[in-house]
């Protein structure tokens, strides 16, 4: 019971904070603002896709419809994301160090375990629901805008997906996403229990990503066998989702890999913030 009314607490401050609606705001106004570019850039590559597969197909709808529409804001904004998130997540220690509340924490009767678990928690339900109305944007509004329809993906050549199967993917692709995310969360938890300002949290957890990402995604032999164990080598793998057949074994692969970084990160995160001085 203490627990749920610290999840309800951390998740007052999180959305009585402006930084926790700039990605909501972002989105909303980038996303329609792309999906009304792409209703306006795609005719010529409607009318060559047409051209190529009419002979061999039967395209139900648009090619490039509203499931295409997602699929590639997806592709565009996952890089992006993160940086998002991290303003949340880095805040959520070392924000109450700038204010000095922790000292408050300090004079109840409150463990330290469940101070860090229901800052946890209520910075993983605010990474649920930006995942959610990311997806909702993207997906629902793009369907709402250019229709549904066969999905086209190139990928080894063309492969089309029925509206019905590509709904079911892009369902799986948002819940691989989100995991990606909650990683994402988990490290700015990290930065966020060492240092008493929002500001470096939001810098460690952006650069070590793009570290991580510039070292996985180098073809480069100098890498190769570190590649596979590093977690931003995952962080596209939603993509595999539209492929067919559907790579579990890679998938389940790396989400071994992006779940055993998320339990070294916050375990290392609350051994962390147990041995930290409350001083302020």
């Amino acid at each position: 019971m203490i627990l749920l009314k610290l999840i309800q607490n951390e998740l007052f401050k999180i959305f009585s904070l402006i930084r926790s609606y700039i990605g909501i705001i972002l989105f909303t106004v980038i996303v329609p603002l792309i999906l009304w570019g792409y209703g306006m850039g795609t005719s010529h590559i409607q009318g060559e896709i047409e051209r190529n597969v009419s002979d061999m197909f039967f395209i139900e709808g648009s090619p490039t419809n509203g499931f295409t529409a997602a699929y590639f804001i997806m592709n565009f904004f996952w890089v992006h994301i993160p940086f998002l998130l991290a303003l949340v997540g880095g805040d959520i220690f070392a924000g109450e160090h700038a204010n000095g509340t922790f000292r408050i924490y300090a004079t109840r009767p409150i463990s330290r375990l469940s101070i860090f678990v229901s800052k946890t928690i209520a910075t993983m339900i605010y990474t649920l629901i930006f995942v959610l109305y990311f997806g909702l944007l993207t997906l629902g509004l793009g369907l709402i805008w250019h229709g549904g329809g066969d999905m086209l993906v190139f990928h080894d050549g063309i492969l089309i997906l029925e509206g019905s199967d590509a709904m079911r993917r892009f369902l799986i692709a948002y819940v691989f996403s989100f995991i990606n995310m909650v990683l994402v969360s988990a490290i700015a938890i990290f930065f966020s229990t060492m240092v008493r300002n929002a500001i470096g949290p939001v810098i460690g957890t952006m650069s070590l990503i793009i570290f991580f990402l510039m070292v996985s995604t180098l073809p480069l032999d100098v890498f190769k066998n570190v590649q596979p164990y590093l977690f931003t080598t995952y962080f596209s793998n939603w993509e595999l989702i539209f492929h067919d057949p559907i790579p579990w074994d890679e998938l389940l692969r790396g989400l071994g890999i992006i779940v055993s970084n998320l339990i070294f990160f916050l375990g290392i995160a609350f051994i962390i913030f147990r041995r930290k001085d409350i001083l302020t």
